[in-house]
């Protein structure tokens, strides 16, 4: 099958959206499948306002047409709500294509927190994009729900996985010569540097080990000056950053507005157990029974993230591993080629 995927967020970027993407395409490529990737630096491009590590394609609508016509997609995937991702929705309204499209990140609260844009504004906008979309791929049953709430329609389960090769498992925490001189128990971050991920309460939690943080964004400047007793590396590669989650005895998770929590998995698949708030992507993630946040496996969900990183610290890590190992990209790609709808109107059968 050929599908042309769509995206404001690939390579150079570093976040879950882009490790998303780039496992499901390999996966898909491996698969026997042809994936035309249309991302921003294929394109004119301009810093994203508040995040100028993101680069943003400027007019493409015209180059995106071409692109995806002269690719004769079977399918087409618009992963992102971004200037392409706008893009690619006209001109498969157009042109009536059928097409899918995803619910990575938690915009409307990010645009509240970044610029009071109100959360029923924020829905609106992002209610009016997915509307003519065959099939929203959303990675949690909670996430469902509320955008089920917020009226949007035609809402598909599509989860995550983890590379358990890159991450391999560590049944000891491991040494790590960044790490040297630093107060154990160690708890590590990683991830965006942005209003959404709610660090200032991993900076604040009491801790009488050492807190690391790994990423880059928009707050980074001011939080490592308000925080100077953390240790801060920036942006690492995905090797290195395995070695990290390896060394570490805790990884805390604070933001309270992720639709998954794709790193939660990478740390657990190394071993390291995680600490977080019992809300949506940790409770999926760390497949919470209900609504008994103590049901969690593979770390400890709490409303003290203190407490829930020094209990998170007795779990084995035996469990975090084998919480992880319920998530494979096997069965990430098998649902996403599920979810397809034919661009043209060719049955569901072909595919």
């Amino acid at each position: 099958m050929k599908i042309a995927l769509i995206t404001d967020a690939w390579r150079p970027q570093v976040n879950g959206v882009v490790t998303t993407l780039v496992e499901l395409v390999d996966h898909l490529r491996a698969a026997g499948h042809e994936v035309l990737v249309v991302h921003p630096g294929m394109f004119e491009s301009r810093p994203c306002p508040g995040y100028a590590e993101i680069r943003l394609a400027r007019s493409p609508g015209r180059s995106l047409g071409l692109l995806v016509q002269s690719f004769e997609p079977d399918a087409i995937h618009v992963a992102t709500e971004g200037p392409l991702g706008w893009a690619a929705r006209r001109y498969c309204v157009r042109h009536r294509l059928g097409f899918t499209t995803a619910f990575h990140t938690r915009f409307p609260e990010i645009l509240k927190a970044a610029a009071r844009v109100p959360l029923s504004l924020g829905y609106a906008l992002f209610r009016l994009f997915h509307a003519r979309s065959h099939g929203v791929m959303v990675p949690t049953l909670a996430m469902r729900n509320l955008l089920a709430a917020r009226r949007f329609k035609r809402l598909r389960a599509w989860t995550h996985g983890v590379d358990e090769q890159l991450f391999k498992y560590q049944a000891q925490v491991q040494d790590h010569p960044q790490f040297q001189g630093l107060k154990r128990p160690i708890a590590l971050y990683v991830g965006r540097i942005s209003y959404e991920k709610n660090i200032q309460a991993f900076i604040d939690m009491p801790w009488q080990g050492s807190r690391v943080i790994c990423g880059v964004g928009p707050l980074e400047s001011t939080l490592r000056r308000d925080s100077p007793d953390t240790l801060w590396l920036g942006l690492v590669s995905r090797p290195e950053l395995a070695n990290l989650y390896a060394a570490s005895d805790v990884f805390v998770f604070p933001s309270r507005q992720e639709t998954f929590g794709l790193v939660m998995l990478e740390a657990m698949a190394c071993g390291t157990p995680v600490a977080a708030f019992p809300v949506d992507g940790p409770r999926e993630v760390l497949g919470v029974e209900g609504d008994d946040p103590s049901t969690a496996k593979g770390g400890i969900l709490s409303e003290d993230l203190a407490a829930a990183a020094q209990r998170a610290i007795q779990v084995p890590r035996a469990d975090a591993r084998a919480q992880s190992e319920r998530f494979s990209w096997a069965e990430a790609t098998r649902q996403f080629v599920q979810h397809l709808v034919p661009a043209r109107g060719s049955s569901l059968t072909e595919f």
